[in-house]
């Protein structure tokens, strides 16, 4: 496989994925990837996109609900 930017090697490894969105930053330190060996470029594989998109939706459920409950001070919205 080659890399699409620089037409580097890539190899299996992981990769830092990072989103902010909805008023929260989401960190995963190491998600699997194809990597490129020269400009350090990463690939995630159809099925790591998949459970990132499913984590991002249950956590935008979440923030949903924390935002309208009637627990929470309107101030503080």
């Amino acid at each position: 496989m080659e890399c699409m930017y620089c037409k580097g090697k890539m190899v299996k490894g992981a990769a830092p994925f990072n989103v902010d969105r909805k008023g929260y930053h989401i960190h995963w330190e190491a998600v699997d990837a194809w990597v490129c060996t020269q400009c350090g470029e990463a690939y995630f594989e159809i099925e790591a996109v998949t459970h990132i998109q499913e984590a991002l939706r249950i956590l935008d459920k979440e923030t949903d609900q924390i935002a309208h409950s009637s627990l929470v001070p309107a101030a503080v919205l």
